[in-house]
């Protein structure tokens, strides 16, 4: 288990969404464009809490800037083995039970197109959102839904890591 080493100060004032990154920025530098297997070494050797923050991380920093990276990050977590399962357990470690249910109604949803048009998830592709309406405009209110949501994800995450910074952080002025 790799903590990040942070003064006190950085780690009090950091918004709630750059106290998340900044505690994982370590391990992503170590697993960027690299291949699944290192990834999975990399996150396996991570702390519950650390493992947990990790994949909401994954989950967030590919799906949170456009309602169509949302379908294609949704679609393409949910065709990678143990993906899905570990972005809820961690959302499940952190009790963020909004968000479970939201990306659990957006895999019924987009399950339910696939299964109309004959297609699985390693299939599913952003484009399909230009031809498909009915996809789109429910792809559209689950991202409404979802950056609502995430936004509340982030305190509880950042209210967790301060509460538990064991955790996340070795801090580099431990008697300030």
């Amino acid at each position: 288990m790799t903590l990040v080493t942070m003064d006190r100060i950085t780690f009090e004032s950091l918004s709630a969404e750059r106290l998340g990154w900044a505690c994982m920025e370590p391990t992503f530098q170590q697993i960027r464009a690299k291949s699944p297997e290192v990834k999975n070494e990399a996150i396996s050797h991570l702390g519950r809490g650390q493992r947990a923050l990790c994949m909401f991380r994954i989950l967030y920093g590919h799906s949170s800037n456009s309602a169509e990276e949302y379908y294609g990050w949704i679609c393409y977590l949910l065709d990678q083995p143990g993906h899905w399962e570990g972005v809820l357990e961690g959302l499940q470690y952190f009790g963020d039970f909004a968000l479970i249910q939201l990306l659990e109604e957006s895999k019924g949803i987009f399950a339910a197109r696939n299964r109309r048009v004959g297609r699985g998830w390693g299939e599913a592709a952003i484009p399909d959102l230009n031809t498909d309406s009915e996809l789109q405009t429910a792809v559209s209110g689950l991202y409404t839904r979802y950056q609502q949501i995430t936004s509340g994800s982030l305190r509880i995450i950042a209210e967790y890591i301060r509460a538990n910074p064991e955790q996340f952080v070795v801090f580099s002025d431990p008697t300030a």
